[in-house]
């Protein structure tokens, strides 16, 4: 430590050090109220925005719209301070994203549970969208974390009030310090004179009669010196207060930004809400795609079943293969509706292949025709079409059914529909529908492809959804075509689909043909088969004996429920068991299992005949042990040939047990 020995030193030291203390605490309790409250309202600011954009973005989850999720979150450019955001499906799967320009795209691969926490210069936030108990989601925010610049600011600011104060302080010093301690300088050279002289007479100079005035001076001089230090004290204060005025318009300004957020939140969420409404009604309204098909299938069961409208037996079979072609295409459409978000992601899987536009278009007018004749409009086809696309095939007959059913229904009565193809450019193929109904005005071309948007007709005579055009154009990018729309207000509507062009495939059967099943005499050394088909549905059950007739080799068993089939199978020991899934008393299921357990009837092949069609369905069907899964609606050849080849394993099986 400085040894101080004069008296002027040490009164220095003590106001500097005096002073420095003061302004190090004044300043040191501002900046830490000042970051606290930083901290904190950034934290509640974040919790509040990840809990809006949850609410908000609950929907998109739901329906797994990333169009609708990205929209939200880019809401979040008027928020400089949010850097980056994220929304992470229930799985974990990242759907939606959002970066503020200049940003790394550094996500994290799986979301955490709720937490915040501050990393470097961020501050991260994880917090769970939960709906009706369940969690479908988490929201991913990283903010700006100023806290550490904020503090070094604060620290610099601190730093030079402390100096210029101590500057100050110093100098005031310097020059007042002389009027406290001339009296006492005096005093002791009096005292030092006199002791070193012995000569009493010296007396030290006063400024007032006596000594106490001299110690009032001294004191008023101390005053001086305080009322200096007050000062830079109040330059002080008026710092701070300046700080405060400018936190409170920070606030101010942040608090009308956030009011301004949740404004436009509740707008985005009465959106949400609006487009949630319009799914609903969709799913009420599903008919709209497959009355189409189901028409033909009805009008031309009806004419058959019509004592009234005597045919030939020419036109039954060229009806009963338009009912197998509608009858698979509604099969189709019905398996699209349940891929419908598939479609809408852009995720659809596709099977491309060169497609014979002929084909096709007589395809769709055999289904088309029935809708057009009942509302008295002229659909009028290209006589030939030598044109082959690259397309998905049911896809492409989709595509053109919707714009055909829809030139249909918004047509004008005795008015006309007419297909036109055409090749625009080298390697492109262009067909047309040209309807004569209303058209359409500018503003709803512009809202024609627009999600539930029905432009007016909610509440016409005329069903639908308000998807078949999105479905559709989705459905035509996909395949790598592009589709157009020119209309004129009273005149009509042309529906234009491009796609490319390509060298025709090789011949093959066609898929609606109906094969004639000749009665197949067994060969003199063929051993009888025994089959046992465990079925509920009496129609189910009468096609599989219809279509086993035909075999002089097969003997049938049938069995309404699960219990008598084990019973049947265990008494009878069938060289092939046919099983249905959905039984009473047992499940399919249940039966393969208890048949398998038995050493009587656990070598005997089960084929499942069923209507669960899924994916994870027939997976689990393989993995359960079935022997074959076959799906319903029943295709015959291929049943027939699971038939064959089941009993051709049975046959050399024995052979290799006789050998």
């Amino acid at each position: 430590m400085i040894a101080l020995r004069s008296i002027r030193q040490k009164l220095i030291v003590v106001v500097m050090a005096t002073t420095f203390a003061a302004l190090l605490v004044s300043i040191a309790t501002v900046v830490v109220i000042d970051l606290r409250q930083y901290h904190h309202t950034l934290l509640r600011d974040m919790s509040t925005q990840a809990e809006l954009l949850g609410r908000m973005t609950s929907v998109a989850l739901t329906f797994d719209d990333t169009k609708l999720a990205s929209g939200n979150l880019g809401l979040l450019r008027i928020r400089p301070q949010v850097r980056a955001a994220a929304l992470y499906k229930a799985d974990g799967a990242l759907f939606a994203s959002y970066l503020a320009q200049g940003e790394p795209r550094d996500f994290p691969v799986r979301p955490e549970p709720d937490d915040a926490r501050v990393l470097g210069r961020d501050l991260i936030l994880f917090k769970r969208i939960v709906e009706n108990g369940e969690v479908i989601g988490t929201v991913y925010l990283r903010a700006e974390y100023a806290l550490v610049a904020r503090a070094l600011d604060y620290l610099w600011v601190g730093l030079g009030v402390a100096l210029v104060a101590m500057l100050l302080a110093f100098l005031l010093m310097r020059r007042l310090g002389r009027i406290v301690t001339a009296p006492i300088f005096a005093i002791t050279n009096v005292a030092r004179e006199v002791v070193a002289t012995r000569d009493y007479s010296r007396r030290a100079l006063r400024t007032s009669d006596d000594e106490a005035a001299e110690l009032v001076e001294s004191f008023n001089a101390m005053l001086t010196e305080i009322e200096a230090r007050t000062g830079a004290l109040e330059q002080s204060k008026r710092e701070v207060m300046r700080l405060n005025e400018q936190l409170e318009v920070r606030v101010q300004e942040r608090t009308m930004q956030l009011e301004l957020t949740n404004a436009e939140l509740e707008m985005a969420m009465e959106q949400a809400k609006k487009a949630n409404q319009a799914k609903s009604a969709f799913l009420s309204s599903m008919s709209h795609e497959l009355r189409t098909p189901l028409n033909a299938i009805l009008g031309f069961a009806q004419i058959l079943t019509s004592e009234s409208l005597p045919s030939t037996l020419a036109q039954k079979k060229e009806f009963a293969t338009h009912i197998l072609k509608s009858g698979r295409h509604l099969l189709t459409l019905i398996n699209e509706i349940l891929d419908l978000a598939k479609v809408e992601s852009g995720t659809v899987t596709l099977s491309m292949e060169p497609v014979a536009l002929q084909d096709t278009l007589a395809e769709c007018k055999t289904m088309i025709e029935p809708l057009a004749s009942q509302r008295k409009v002229r659909v009028l086809f290209p006589e030939r079409c030598e044109a082959v696309v690259l397309a998905d095939r049911t896809r492409l007959k989709q595509v053109m059914l919707n714009l055909l059913a829809n030139a249909v229904k918004y047509n004008r009565e005795m008015g006309a529909v007419v297909i036109d193809c055409s090749t625009p450019a080298p390697g492109r193929v262009r067909l047309a529908v040209q309807d004569t109904g209303m058209g359409l005005r500018p503003d709803q071309l512009d809202a024609l492809f627009q999600p539930f948007n029905r432009l007016g007709q909610e509440g016409g005579g005329e069903e639908g959804t308000g998807i078949g055009l999105v479905v559709t154009r989705r459905l035509v990018e996909l395949m790598g075509g592009e589709i157009g729309v020119s209309s004129t207000v009273g005149v009509g509507s042309v529906f234009s689909v491009e796609l490319q062009a390509t060298e025709p495939a090789a011949a093959v059967a066609g898929s609606g043909v109906v094969h004639q099943l000749a009665r197949r005499p067994a060969p003199e050394d063929a051993q009888m088969h025994t089959v046992l088909y465990v079925e509920d549905n009496p129609a189910n059950l009468k096609l599989v004996q219809e279509i086993v007739r035909f075999r002089s080799d097969l003997r049938l068993l049938t069995a309404p429920d699960g219990h008598l089939g084990i019973e049947l199978a265990k008494a009878h020991l069938p060289d092939l068991i046919l099983m249905d899934l959905n039984l009473p008393c047992v499940s399919g299921a249940d039966a393969l299992r208890e048949l398998r357990s038995d050493p009587r009837t656990s070598h005997i092949p089960i084929i499942a005949l069923t209507a669960n069609a899924m994916p994870g369905d027939i997976q689990r069907g393989i993995e359960s042990g079935f022997f074959r899964y076959l799906t319903k609606p029943i295709n015959i050849d291929e049943f027939t040939e699971a038939l064959n080849s089941t009993l051709a394993l049975i046959d050399s099986r024995r052979q290799e047990r006789k050998g």
